[in-house]
């Protein structure tokens, strides 16, 4: 694994070397390449489900990867290709008043390792966002994806010998006895990106050697105010819940002011009831709806299922104040018609995304125009939110000077 790092450090120093449209060509060729390779794909991401029977239906939706799946996968990687240039970017310039003259100019981060489970369509955007960002890139999927994932390996290397470019993106099929290895190899990696579940995000923060970025679980909050449209919030709700339970945007806790509950509630439940929600309530959503009772431990849960929690609170500095203390930093929403209370929301709630009457589910790269992801960092340092081209470097001054001297 070592040899494997080093060669790798090497060969992405030569992704700066050829250029944008080389990078550009590069990940095109390897969604031409996965486009080719679609039946094989197809293939052993159906050995990857058979394998996965003991897995939640939704953990199980998150693996599935279809024709549909793929097509996706290949317009995010072409819509990568086509983002502005990020590397060489002059961001600022100024003279001192010693005559130096001095640029901030945007540089690569390095080596950067992805610790992902299950979504197979991280092991293609990860690797084009750091093409094009000229980054070295290592992969560690989950096991539960190993075929799939091998699969589309397949079509990246292919991409790098029709070019007949030295590989910049390797993938380590390798045991938690050498994860430990790897975040410990700091000599060849300069940041590590853990999205999965909490436990993998956990480990790696612990003992990590090299910087972590992490994409952490999501435990997202929608607050219905007592000015909301119900209408509206209804389909937000249900959205956010329903559409993508086992996303890390997907809503876990809505919150109720106290005014519109037994109105709002019923319609609600009837919105989840066709996606067969399970109802975690506080005791005055239970003196409402049929549910079971939830506790403590409730309101800090990533189902990443067809599970919710459900609250009724006195008003928004309550709801602000369960959501700071209960939320794990990525995406939270109000619904609400009155501006002065979104404007207090977006203001005072801290975590990466922060929505006024929309749902959790935008938090996402392709969403924001990124074309995808590397994560969703929870940290505030040096990132929030999805973790796209730009978040992908670093920068360092170059100074020009005539002879001066201090």
């Amino acid at each position: 694994m070592e040899k494997l790092l080093n060669d790798l450090k090497k060969s992405s120093k030569y992704l700066q070397k050829i250029g944008q449209k080389n990078r550009v060509n590069l990940i095109l060729e390897i969604s031409n390449q996965i486009k080719k390779n679609i039946k094989n794909i197809i293939e052993a991401n159906l050995i990857d489900l058979q394998n996965a029977k003991s897995l939640s239906q939704a953990m199980q939706n998150r693996l599935k990867f279809d024709e549909n799946t793929i097509n996706l996968l290949c317009k995010s990687l072409e819509d990568i290709a086509n983002l502005k240039e990020v590397i060489g970017v002059i961001s600022d310039g100024w003279e001192a008043k010693s005559g130096i003259k001095i640029q901030k100019i945007s540089i690569p981060i390095g080596n950067i390792c992805a610790i992902y489970e299950s979504r197979p369509n991280v092991t293609a955007e990860v690797a084009a966002l750091c093409i094009k960002s000229a980054n070295g890139c290592v992969l560690k999927g989950g096991k539960e994806a190993r075929n799939t994932n091998l699969a589309i390996m397949q079509s990246i290397n292919q991409a790098y010998e029709t070019l007949n470019l030295p590989k910049s993106v390797l993938f380590l099929d390798i045991d938690r006895s050498e994860v430990e290895k790897l975040i410990k190899m700091d000599e060849y990696l300069d940041l590590i990106v853990p999205r999965g579940g909490e436990n993998l995000v956990k480990f790696v923060s612990q003992n990590a050697t090299v910087p972590v970025l992490k994409h952490d679980k999501g435990v997202c909050h929608i607050y219905v105010d007592k000015s909301a449209d119900l209408s509206k919030a209804i389909n937000i709700c249900v959205n956010a819940k329903c559409s993508r339970p086992s996303a890390c945007n997907a809503a876990e806790t809505v919150l109720i002011h106290q005014s519109i509950a037994n109105e709002f509630l019923p319609l609600l439940k009837a919105g989840l009831n066709k996606f067969d929600v399970e109802i975690f309530g506080c005791q005055k959503v239970a003196n409402i709806l049929p549910c079971t009772l939830a506790n403590e431990a409730s309101w800090d849960r990533e189902y990443l299922d067809f599970k919710l929690n459900l609250k009724i609170v006195e008003n928004l500095e309550e709801a602000m104040e369960h959501i700071n203390l209960h939320s794990s930093g990525h995406s939270e929403a109000i619904i609400s018609e009155d501006y002065s209370s979104c404007e207090q929301f977006l203001s005072l709630v801290d975590s990466a995304c922060v929505y006024a009457n929309a749902s959790t589910r935008f938090s996402d790269g392709g969403e924001f125009g990124f074309g995808a992801e590397v994560g969703i960092s929870t940290n505030k340092l040096h990132a929030r939110g999805p973790v796209g081209l730009k978040e992908l470097t670093t920068y360092k001054y170059i100074i020009r000077g005539n002879g001066e001297i201090r």
